[in-house]
Protein backbone atom coordinates (compact mmCIF):
# COMPACT_ATOMS: atom_id res chain seq x y z
CA UNK A 1 0.00 0.00 0.00
CA UNK A 2 2.96 1.96 0.60
CA UNK A 3 3.13 2.14 -3.44
CA UNK A 4 -0.08 4.33 -3.71
CA UNK A 5 1.55 7.31 -1.35
CA UNK A 6 4.57 7.14 -3.23
CA UNK A 7 2.95 7.47 -6.66
CA UNK A 8 0.99 9.91 -5.23
CA UNK A 9 3.54 12.20 -3.83
CA UNK A 10 5.35 11.72 -7.13
CA UNK A 11 2.03 13.49 -8.83
CA UNK A 12 1.65 15.95 -6.65
CA UNK A 13 5.56 17.02 -6.87
CA UNK A 14 4.68 16.75 -11.17
CA UNK A 15 1.97 18.93 -10.28
CA UNK A 16 3.94 21.51 -8.70
CA UNK A 17 6.54 21.47 -10.95
CA UNK A 18 4.33 21.92 -13.93
CA UNK A 19 2.81 25.25 -12.94
CA UNK A 20 6.49 26.09 -11.91
CA UNK A 21 7.86 25.67 -15.27
CA UNK A 22 4.20 27.31 -17.17
CA UNK A 23 5.19 30.50 -14.82
CA UNK A 24 8.83 30.41 -16.18
CA UNK A 25 7.76 29.62 -19.71
CA UNK A 26 10.51 26.68 -19.48
CA UNK A 27 8.97 24.41 -22.63
CA UNK A 28 11.01 21.65 -22.25
CA UNK A 29 10.03 21.68 -18.08
CA UNK A 30 6.36 21.83 -19.19
CA UNK A 31 7.12 18.53 -21.47
CA UNK A 32 8.52 16.65 -18.57
CA UNK A 33 6.56 17.96 -16.04
CA UNK A 34 3.13 17.06 -18.12
CA UNK A 35 4.69 13.71 -18.61
CA UNK A 36 5.60 12.61 -15.28
CA UNK A 37 2.09 13.71 -14.29
CA UNK A 38 0.13 11.95 -16.76
CA UNK A 39 2.04 8.19 -16.32
CA UNK A 40 2.32 8.60 -12.27
CA UNK A 41 -1.09 9.76 -12.19
CA UNK A 42 -2.30 7.02 -13.96
CA UNK A 43 -0.36 4.99 -11.98
CA UNK A 44 -1.60 6.07 -8.79
CA UNK A 45 -5.65 6.12 -10.04
CA UNK A 46 -5.46 2.42 -11.80
CA UNK A 47 -3.28 1.52 -8.09
CA UNK A 48 -6.05 2.78 -6.15
CA UNK A 49 -9.02 1.37 -8.34
CA UNK A 50 -6.83 -2.76 -8.30
CA UNK A 51 -5.50 -2.42 -4.62
CA UNK A 52 -7.82 0.06 -2.83
CA UNK A 53 -7.15 2.61 -0.10
CA UNK A 54 -4.06 1.97 2.46
CA UNK A 55 -5.36 1.69 5.76
CA UNK A 56 -4.71 3.40 8.76
CA UNK A 57 -3.51 1.16 11.60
Amino acid sequence: MGLVIIFSLVTLLGIFGLFRSFKEKNVLGVLFAFGTVAIFGWFTVMTVLHQGFPQAH
